[in-house]
């Protein structure tokens, strides 16, 4: 199961990573379009800033997830043969529960959807954007090295 990685050491906080995210889970999946649509996507990554370190925070589609066990309406459940936190946005009630549990702080709130935001690996697209476009190579897709 491939993974994202990342090297803190490379990042420059240049913020490519969000900007990609973002077109990437737009409607038109073009830069210039997606800031035209109706509802602008929010980043699935971000970039923390602080005493002199940048690191870039997504999801980590932890194996005991402390957002699947939050999640009162069952909308967030964990895929083992996958390895990953899937979200079934349907069922989802808006509680927040999952956002003030995650101790990675990777899971932000979309107040305008009621729903919660988290890197999916742009499963809609195949690869996460974030990845393909980090021009440092700051974050990387890879296999787990774990078994």
């Amino acid at each position: 199961m491939k993974r994202l990685y990342f090297d803190v050491t490379k990042c420059l906080a240049c913020r490519t990573c969000e900007l990609v995210c973002c077109v990437g889970h737009s409607v038109s999946k073009d830069f210039f379009q997606a800031l035209k649509e109706k509802k602008v996507q929010l980043p699935r990554i971000k970039v923390s800033l602080g005493k002199g370190k940048t690191m870039p925070i997504a999801c980590r589609h932890c194996q005991d997830p402390k957002c699947v066990d939050a999640c009162i309406a069952r909308a967030l459940t964990y895929d083992f043969e996958k390895k990953e936190v899937v979200h079934d946005k349907d069922k989802c009630v808006g509680c927040w529960m999952c956002i003030m549990v995650c101790p990675y702080g990777a899971i932000r709130p979309d107040e305008e959807a009621r729903q919660p935001v988290r890197c999916d690996h742009c499963v809609e697209i195949g690869e996460p954007q974030c990845a393909k476009n980090c021009p440092t190579k700051a974050i990387k897709y890879q296999e787990d090295n774990k078994k």
